[in-house]
Parts: C-alpha cells; structure tokens; sequence
C-alpha cells in the first residue's frame, strides 16, 4: 500500500507525465493541421500543372496536325 507521502510523489510524477503527453498531443495536432495545410496547397499546385500540361499537349497535337497538314502539300522529290 502507497505512504501518504508517495502517493503525492506519485500523483506529481503523473502529472508531469500527463503535461508532457499533452504538449506532445498539441504539437501533433499543430503539426497534422501543416500537414493538410501543405497537401491541399499541393494539391492545388497539381490541379494547375495537370491543366497546363493538358492545355500544352493539345497545342503540341493541334502543331502536329498543322506540319502535317504542310507536309502533305509540299511537293514530292524536291530536287
């Protein structure tokens, strides 16, 4: 059985135990709130890459078919 005395030691060494989990949980939760923060601005950032790079794949075809367009009108054995 605990002593008054050790039960007061042991209640103040939870104590510090409980403040250091809890400023432990707090920088979690601070860090996961950065964490979203980061990935939904790089999700963003991915959104507008996938939109300029569909945008720059059509213009690439669209080139495509305009050389082609002007290959087929040059005039065979050119020379």
């Amino acid at each position: 059985m605990l002593t008054v005395g050790r039960a007061g030691f042991y209640s103040l060494g939870m104590d510090a135990d409980l403040s250091a989990l809890e400023a432990r949980l707090a920088q979690l939760v601070d860090y996961t709130g950065s964490l979203r923060d980061a990935n939904a601005s790089l999700q963003r950032d991915l959104a507008a890459a996938q939109e300029r790079n569909q945008a720059l794949a059509e213009r690439i075809e669209s080139a495509s078919a305009r050389l082609d367009a002007l290959l087929e009108r040059m005039p065979a054995g050119g020379g």
